[in-house]
């Protein structure tokens, strides 16, 4: 007899149903035949599954089983599918009587022994399973507590072919798996604002950022604390709202990073991937495209140390997701877009030897070196850069004397309530999912970014001496928004704005 089994199939972050159709008892050598647009992974499954049958106790197919993967447009990857294919080859050879196994979607991989391992996507399986209107979700551990989160439809936990065998025929019950706890409050961390001595101008450039979720540019030489107060940085955050947990999860999920159990933790990513990354690694790719670094940092930090050193292919892809808050992939396989709504921190040295401009270090960098490093920043690429702050080096005998820094609960509270503004000011005005200053629309910025006439000519007298572009002037009134939140005020002042535009020091004449 034919038998059919509902499943799904990876694309980007989201999945594709599949019908996993097995037909048994055909002439020929009792082979199985996999066909569907199958990847070497998913036909090797074939191998996995006749051991795993076994294992368990079931009877091989003594003829010719062919197993179809539809629809046979869509490219299969991964080993999801092993679970599905023994369940219907059982069940076309009679051997698994369960008059409901249409109202199922099973995934999961399987050993030689018939035990059920995970697989990446929990969630995008448990959405998919529930836009086909299926009843409940067969999957294995650990992928199964992850898609309990969506809370869309029942998932049962399966560990074994014989333990999903057994509740598909009603032999064993099994209760819907629940949610795991996730904790409300941020994790204790050693990585604290506290151990930063001086740097006021960074400290707080690095507080507005956070405030609005502004990208950041550093420059300094090395050994002036870039990336200590980088790393630092998720300490200040505000903790995830339910629905961005979720987002980031699935991303995560997709990418085969699990974060269940000791990963349920109210922090935002942060990804520092190295200079030497590819194209695809960051902004994301494949046969199958799938999520990069710069959708791992969804909701969270992206930090490229050594900036110049990037790929400058790679550096100029990101103009698009900054702009957009998403990227779009396309392949032969398919196009998908990828959520990347990240904070991008950037750090760099003023030349290539780093000691430009130190009072303590010569400088033996020749002016056209020293211009091919700056200019493999782009001028784009820059204008997207919110804020750019000098981070200078730190004397001896400044780290000697200097008092510890200010905590970063202290700074997180005035960041959080920043957010907060922000979050009542989008609401009201029918933009929720604005969420922050920096993805402010053109409209919202003239609602909410309004300038008087004192700060309207001093923004065009910066203008015009710095030579910025229309994407910068909006930068600045953002900048400034979110400066004005950090102070607790409505209006844009004076002195927000005077602040705001000296985070543009590193731009056009004076930087390129």
């Amino acid at each position: 007899m034919l038998a059919s089994v509902y499943s799904g199939a990876l694309m980007g972050i989201e999945a594709w149903p599949v019908t996993v159709e097995v037909s048994p008892g055909e002439a020929g050598e009792p082979v199985p035949t996999l066909v569907g647009m199958a990847s070497t992974a998913v036909k090797e499954s074939k191998d996995r599954v006749w051991s795993a049958i076994a294992a368990s106790q079931y009877r091989l197919p003594v003829k010719r089983v062919t197993i179809n993967l539809a629809p046979g447009h869509l490219r299969k990857e991964g080993a999801l599918y092993d679970l599905p294919i023994a369940i219907g080859v059982l069940a076309a050879t009679e051997q698994l009587v369960a008059p409901e196994l249409g109202d199922y979607f099973i995934a999961g991989e399987l050993s030689l022994g018939g035990e059920a391992r995970p697989v990446r996507g929990g969630l995008a399986l448990t959405a998919c399973a529930a836009a086909l209107g299926c009843t409940g979700l067969l999957l294995p551990p650990t992928t199964a507590q992850e898609a309990a989160l969506a809370r869309d439809i029942p998932v049962y936990e399966v560990k074994s072919l014989d333990a999903a065998c057994a509740f598909l025929e009603g032999r064993h019950a099994l209760d819907p798996v629940q949610p795991p706890e996730r904790m409300t409050d941020p994790p204790s961390t050693e990585a604290d604002f506290t151990d930063v001595k001086g740097q006021a101008t960074v400290r707080r450039a690095v507080e507005v950022a956070a405030a609005g979720q502004h990208n950041l540019l550093m420059l300094g030489p090395p050994g002036s604390g870039k990336s200590m107060v980088a790393k630092r940085l998720p300490s200040i955050l505000p903790p995830l709202h339910e629905e961005e947990f979720l987002d980031i999860l699935r991303i995560w999920s997709a990418s085969g990073k699990t974060l269940a159990g000791e990963g349920l933790l109210p922090v935002r990513p942060f990804r520092s991937p190295h200079h030497t990354i590819s194209d695809v690694g960051l902004i994301g790719g494949g046969v199958v495209p799938g999520p990069g670094e710069i959708s791992l940092a969804h909701h969270g930090v992206l930090f490229l140390d050594e900036l110049p050193e990037f790929k400058r292919g790679a550096l100029e892809v990101l103009r698009q997701p900054l702009e957009d808050g998403e990227v779009t992939i396309s392949r032969s396989a398919g196009h998908v877009t990828l959520p990347a709504a990240f904070m991008l921190v950037a750090a760099m040295n003023p030349c290539p030897c780093g000691y430009l401009g130190h009072p303590g270090q010569e400088c033996r960098c020749p002016p056209q070196q020293i211009q091919r490093y700056r200019s493999r920043i782009s001028g784009p690429l820059l204008d997207r850069m919110d804020l750019h702050v000098d981070a200078p080096a730190v004397s001896i005998e400044e780290l000697h004397a200097a008092p510890a820094g200010e905590s970063s609960a202290a700074m997180r509270e005035r960041v959080r309530e920043a957010r907060d503004r922000q979050i009542r000011r989008f609401q009201a005005a029918d933009a929720a999912a604005v969420g922050v200053n920096a993805r402010m629309s053109q409209r919202l910025m003239k609602e909410h970014c309004r300038l008087d006439e004192a700060c309207g000519e001093q923004l065009q007298q910066a203008m015009r001496k710095l030579q910025l572009s229309a994407r910068a002037y909006d930068r600045i009134r953002k900048v400034a928004r979110t400066i004005a939140d950090l102070d607790g005020r409505d209006t844009i002042t004076l002195p927000h704005l005077m602040e705001a535009i000296q985070y543009r020091s590193l731009d056009r004449s004076q930087y390129l």
